[in-house]
């Protein structure tokens, strides 16, 4: 399945680089499972959201390996894909971006017809690709403004798409400036937050060993924990820091700035898709 990474400090612009690139489970590790799409977002200076994709897998990706050297922000979403729904293309690659915002989804909605006719023209004008998960944010996006309410939004739409559309999964970043929603729907694939402090260097805990079967060693955790509090989302754990947490299965996270909160908004889907109903794409794509 498309693995899916988002991190933000509430304020202090910092490196994700070791989430990204040197992690035992990086995004670049798990890119290599996870061949047809990379995408990197942040907020710039001036607070609008930035992003850079290519059909290309992760580690093969010279500017996402520079860019997660290099890019600070207080807001990062990052993506890497294993298509199922619209072949591997920029166009199609996560994170998308409308209305100030960027979102990355995993998992497999149907009814696209049925979706699409739920959008204005408006809705559609920012849509360039032929994804799920694209048309899913549009909707999220008319959703908003029609609420006037990000939370709002984002729950009204999920709520009319659980009850009316065939849902495998629906799992979703979606960040603003210093903001993050993270969505696991239902439960069929995973979605885990850390919630980590900076700790210096001797502190108990600073230096731990990091071998989640990959390459063994020793690094201090002050190395790749920049100096201020953040709250990291992945699909999997990245790392093994035992205070990753499993959200629960329709569990909505949001993360405003230093605050975080949980709530359960959501019934079971109404369709529940099972892997014998999906395609032999679909389903290579979701395990």
């Amino acid at each position: 399945m498309c693995r899916l990474f988002g991190m933000t400090t509430g304020g202090p612009r910092v490196h994700a680089t070791f989430w990204l690139l040197d992690a035992p489970d990086s995004l670049r590790s798990q890119s290599r499972r996870m061949p047809d799409g990379t995408g990197l977002g942040w907020f710039s200076l001036g607070e609008e959201p930035v992003r850079d994709r290519a059909p290309i897998a992760a580690y093969e990706d010279a500017d996402f390996n520079s860019e997660a050297c290099a890019v600070v922000s207080h807001t990062f979403i990052s993506h890497v894909r294993y298509a199922s729904t619209g072949a591997p293309d920029v166009h199609n690659s996560h994170p998308f971006v409308m209305d100030d915002r960027l979102f990355a989804h995993n998992g497999v909605v149907r009814g696209l017809d049925v979706l699409d006719s739920w959008l204005t023209d408006v809705d559609r004008a920012q849509i360039r690709g032929q994804t799920d998960s694209e048309l899913v944010f549009a909707y999220i996006t008319a959703e908003i403004r029609r609420h006037g309410d990000t939370t709002s939004g984002l729950v009204a739409a999920v709520r009319r798409i659980a009850a009316e559309l065939p849902v495998f999964a629906l799992n979703v970043l979606l960040a603003e400036s210093r903001r993050m929603w993270a969505l696991r729907y239902p439960g069929t694939h995973e979605l885990w937050a850390l919630r980590h402090e900076l700790r210096e260097p001797g502190e108990p805990g600073a230096t731990r060993r990091l071998d989640a079967g990959r390459e063994p060693g020793r690094m201090k955790v002050a190395a790749h924990r920049e100096p201020a509090p953040a709250c990291v989302l992945a699909s999997e754990r990245l790392d093994d820091d035992p205070a990753w947490r499993l959200l629960a299965p329709g569990e909505l996270l949001v993360v405003d700035g230093s605050e975080a909160s949980s709530t359960h908004p959501f019934d079971e889907p109404a369709h529940p898709l099972t892997v014998d109903d999906l395609s032999a794409a679909e389903s290579t794509s979701q395990t």
